[in-house]
This record gives structure tokens, sequence and C-alpha cells, in this order.
């Protein structure tokens, strides 16, 4: 076994560990770490296949960013793990159907011959200035253009039904028009009322009435 050889199958090996910590781990700050694991060492292995700039882009979106956004949103949340778990094994005999014909879908995939040594080989040897940006770029938009455009209109489209789904508007939540507060007077909110004053002989003549 080569040393490249080596590398890939660890680093294969300890992305599986933390594929399965992230879905078995009871703590979900836990599980959020475990799956920056996974993504570190997703990195490492498109390094190994000369895609740095993808390794790159994962390491610095999804953990820079994502996975930072989810620790401190679980932390913050306070999620009662007690309450997460109350139906944990009603959903238990779905889940184990759905993960098993995942699994048997991925072998299926996998044990087929162009996904073997002989169908995918190790890339060669790049030219001098050559940048994996550029081309991925050059085939993004010309090659998978249409492609690439739905995609982002998908996106799109459920960013926006996720926004529309979770907007909830209060019944009960005071609501003022910034308009109608611009356009106040000071005769409608302020009024001036002259009253005659109070002496200390009317004090008593007030409290007996009183």
């Amino acid at each position: 076994m080569t040393f490249q050889a080596f590398i890939f199958y660890s680093f294969s090996a300890i992305l599986l560990f933390a594929a399965v910590a992230v879905i078995t781990a009871r703590n979900p700050v836990h599980a959020a770490l475990f799956l920056v694991l996974a993504f570190f060492t997703s990195a490492g292995i498109w390094i190994q296949l000369q895609a740095e700039f993808l390794a790159i882009a994962l390491v610095l979106v999804y953990v820079g960013a994502v996975m930072v956004l989810f620790l401190f949103v679980v932390m913050m949340l306070d999620i009662n793990l007690a309450r997460l778990r109350a139906g944990f094994w009603n959903y238990l005999p779905a889940g184990a159907v759905v993960a098993v014909l995942l699994v048997f879908e991925m072998g299926f995939i996998v044990s087929r011959g162009y996904f073997g040594l002989e169908g995918s080989p190790a890339p060669g040897p790049l030219p001098s200035g050559y940048s994996n940006t550029k081309e991925l770029g050059r085939l993004l938009y010309t090659d998978y253009v249409y492609p690439f455009e739905i995609a982002a209109v998908i996106l799109l489209v459920a960013i926006v039904a996720a926004i529309a789904l979770t907007l909830r508007r209060r019944k009960n939540s005071k609501y003022i028009d910034p308009a109608t507060q611009i356009n106040v007077r000071r005769q409608d909110r302020v009024r001036v009322v002259s009253m005659p004053s109070e002496t200390s002989d009317d004090a008593p003549a007030v409290r007996k009435e009183a």
C-alpha cells in the first residue's frame, strides 16, 4: 500500500466515524463538533484529488461560518434534550427503513466498475499554471450553465418558501404605522387645559364635599 492510499483510507475511516458520531451523539454541541471533524477530513480527501478550491471553500464556508452559527444557535437556545428524545422510539422503525435503503443504494453504486480503482484512477500530474478554480468556473458557466441557473432558482424558491412558512404574525402584537407617526400634529397629542388655582381656604370645602 502506497503512502497516498494509506492517507486516503485513514481519512475515510475518520470521516465514517465522525458521520456516525454526528447522528449518535446525545449532546447537540458534540454532534456539531463531530460534523466539523467530518468537514475537515472531507477537505483532506478533496485535496488528495487535487481539488484545492473545493477543499478551501468547504473549510471556510461550512466550518468557518455555518458550523459556528450552528454552535451559537444550539448553545443559546438551551434546547430541552429530554423533550427531543421523547418520540425517538416512535420514529425509529421508519428511520431504520430509510437508513437500510440508503446503505443498499450506496453499496450498489459503489460496487459498480466505474467506481473502482480501474474506473476512477488517481488524477495525473497537472501542467504548470493550472488553476482548478478557473477550470471550475469555466465548466459552470459554459457546459453546465443551465443546470447551474436552475439550481440557483430552486435554492431561491426554497429560501422564500422557508421565510414564508416560518413567518408568523401575532394577533396581539402592537403595530404602529410609521406614516401615521410622521403625520401627527401637536394639537392631536397635547391639549392645554386652563384650570383655576385653589387656595388654602377652598381645600377643606373640597375635602368635605368628597
